[in-house]
């Protein structure tokens, strides 16, 4: 259906809106980002209406006023391995069911047009309305990173009764065994798990991939006892703050790991080196908790979570205490700020310089932290 928009950029294009927005929409679920895909056009006529191409390996374009993706439409075969093993045909002949032909699942293959009429090939409303997460076709075996994104498309909308048709899990459990996912980037794969993790049932993700055997490939510290023991945990976390929840989550994910793990995790999904900061500092908050609340091992934690130089990391995980052991957390908050009215300075004042002036200010801050937990 032509576009009938006032918008002159527009005006002549089929352009239907797809994918996420259209889903939520029809779910009552809130829409944040639309997704066009137009339908006859080519890249040079898109440029020539002065949309700004952003696509290296497809023609994706964004609106020059709006930033909204704007896509030709185009199908994939598959050419390689992992999520970037594909060769993509866009052409004006290519049309709005073919494209929708090459998507995930059903409920993300849902097409409307801008007066609101909708094209769904694949029954996605059906499967909508029966709360089922189908795949479209064989070739959802083809991508692996489909494995981690129906997961995660679980963990968002479980708590509306979702499920995952057995036909799409068993799938799954093909891809998983194929050895395919070894071949996804890890900035892929952590990417999913970030945006999972920030779902309302981010342990959703996590359970599911162990249904279908993919937490063997890429997490294979978390299986079993060892996931149970990271999902109890994960469960109890502060308000985020200034912190992502999702990387709160992730930290108290991998807490009951040993650090050789927690460490070999953080490098084969190459994550973000905040991230892998704050599941060391939580763990050393985990450790201190299941120690007594001594003035050494109250300053040795504020010495390992570099509280001097950073002292917000010493509040996030106070944060964190907060939550584990509420009864606790008023005893350290007092160590806390006794220590930090140790004055350099005054030692300084005092004489105190270089090597001598390090130890007396470690022995003094010693002495205020028992002394404030005393």
């Amino acid at each position: 259906m032509k576009e009938t928009s006032s918008d002159p950029r527009l005006a002549g294009l089929n352009v239907y809106r797809v994918g996420g927005a259209v889903r939520d929409e029809l779910l009552g679920w809130p829409v944040y980002d639309n997704d066009w895909v137009v339908v006859g056009a080519t890249p040079e006529a898109m440029r020539k209406r002065g949309f700004k191409p952003v696509g290296r390996d497809f023609p994706v374009f964004l609106h020059p006023e709006s930033a909204e993706e704007y896509a030709l439409a185009r199908t994939e075969r598959k050419s390689g391995h992992g999520y970037a093993g594909f060769e993509v045909h866009a052409s004006p002949d290519v049309s709005l069911e073919e494209d929708l032909l090459r998507r995930d699942l059903t409920i993300n293959a849902i097409a409307q047009s801008t007066e609101g009429e909708l094209t769904d090939p694949f029954n996605g409303q059906g499967d909508i309305e029966r709360r089922v997460l189908r795949h479209i076709s064989a070739a959802f075996s083809e991508d692996p990173l489909r494995v981690l994104r129906t997961a995660r498309f679980l963990a968002r909308y479980a708590s509306l009764g979702f499920t995952i048709a057995p036909e799409t899990l068993a799938l799954m459990r093909q891809v998983s065994s194929s050895g395919e996912l070894e071949h996804l980037a890890a900035e892929r794969v952590w990417v999913e798990t970030e945006k999972a993790l920030g779902e309302l049932s981010p342990e959703v993700y996590l359970t599911t991939l162990e249904r279908c055997d993919a937490n063997k490939v890429w997490w294979p510290e978390l299986v079993g006892e060892a996931l149970a023991k990271g999902l109890a945990a994960m469960a109890q976390v502060p308000d985020s703050g200034t912190l992502a929840v999702a990387h709160w989550r992730y930290a108290q994910l991998v807490s009951p790991l040993s650090a050789e793990q927690r460490d070999a995790l953080a490098e084969r999904l190459k994550l973000p080196n905040a991230v892998a900061q704050l599941a060391r500092h939580t763990a050393l908050t985990h450790a201190l908790l299941a120690e007594s609340l001594d003035g050494h091992n109250v300053l040795h934690w504020l010495e390992r979570l570099d509280g001097w130089r950073k002292p917000e990391q010493v509040e996030e995980q106070l944060a964190l205490v907060k939550v584990l052991a509420p009864d606790q957390v008023g005893q350290l908050e007092s160590a806390w700020h006794a220590a930090l009215k140790v004055s350099p300075q005054a030692l300084i004042a005092e004489g105190y310089q270089g090597a001598a002036l390090g130890k007396a200010l470690r022995e003094r801050r010693g002495k205020a932290v028992a002394a404030a937990l005393s």
